[in-house]
């Protein structure tokens, strides 16, 4: 069995939570006592969310004013190498000796067309108060967008549109290896006009990216975890109720957050559609529960219409 398992960017450093790399490794640790019980047997790739984290580097980067702050995608490339160390070290504490894993950096080309670049869209870095994102905006040139009932900084989200290390996942894959691959949704690359590949000032959705991956791969089954333990209609209103299974086709109709879970809904309706495969959204402690179907929200295409828990 063959799976993709997305770690949200807000799962491995929660909402409200001080942003620091203890708090991150705590929660990796979460995750992974989770994908340890379920690694028996499995050919595992774990991508995982860097909003959060390029958000935070992306701070302190432009705190040391000598020298101008480094481009998203040379602080994509950093957190894709942070995140997947603290994974491979906490993977190492918890599996036996001759289980073998290895983090990717996985470079994805998007297009310099996509629509995505005049609409910014995907939250990175802190929450912050109305007015205070209002002044961020202004000293910073960000754009900002509401997250729940505070605010944060949007960046352009291009569709991924080509994993170019599919190859060497595919053969680490092959030899039994745990791959680590297309962190933050991969560094965002495109090719100029004189054929050259350069980065791009963006972040590619993760779970999009994850999606692309679990196709191009014939994966079995993919997971998206999140820090909710499955989609809600009506989320944080009195009248919210969780989703247990539904069609994509039905699921879709539904109007979801933009920038927080209508790309993951996106996502695993786009996988269960195309590859009539199964994609479940729920809790990061909830891992080994959706690997079994007992957990989460289940979209497939053999689940007709919507139920709710």
């Amino acid at each position: 069995m063959r799976v993709v398992i997305a770690l949200g960017g807000n799962a491995l450093l929660r909402r409200h939570e001080p942003m620091t790399a203890d708090h991150q490794r705590a929660n990796i640790r979460i995750a992974v006592e989770q994908i340890a019980r379920i690694a028996t047997g499995k050919q595992l790739l774990l991508t995982h969310g860097n909003g959060p984290q390029i958000g935070l580097l992306s701070l302190q980067a432009a705190a040391y004013t000598p020298v101008s702050p480094y481009p998203l995608d040379v602080l994509g490339a950093e957190t894709e190498g942070m995140i997947g160390y603290m994974i491979e070290q906490e993977l190492r504490n918890l599996l036996p000796a001759d289980v073998s894993f290895a983090t990717v950096l996985t470079q994805v080309e998007v297009d310099p067309e996509d629509a995505a670049f005049d609409v910014p869209s995907k939250p990175i870095g802190p929450l912050y108060s109305k007015a205070e994102a209002e002044r961020l905006a202004v000293e910073k040139g960000w754009k900002i967008a509401p997250d729940g009932n505070q605010f944060r900084r949007v960046v352009a989200s291009p569709k991924p549109k080509r994993i170019l290390a599919i190859q060497p996942i595919q053969w680490l894959l092959e030899k039994g290896c745990i791959v680590i691959c297309a962190g933050g949704g991969g560094i965002p690359t495109q090719y100029d006009e004189q054929g050259m590949l350069i980065g791009v000032e963006a972040v590619i959705d993760k779970d999009l990216c994850s999606a692309l991956l679990a196709e191009q791969l014939d994966c079995d089954l993919l997971i998206i975890a999140t820090d909710v333990s499955a989609v809600f209609t009506d989320w944080n209103q009195p009248t919210q109720r969780a989703i247990r299974q539904a069609h994509p086709t039905d699921m879709a109709k539904i109007d979801f957050a933009e920038g927080s879970m209508s790309p993951k809904v996106q996502a695993a309706c786009k996988f269960a559609q195309r590859t009539g495969k199964v994609a479940v959204i729920g809790s990061l402690a909830d891992i080994e529960g959706m690997v079994q179907g007992k957990c989460g929200t289940r979209i497939s295409t053999e689940m007709p219409s919507i139920h709710f828990l």
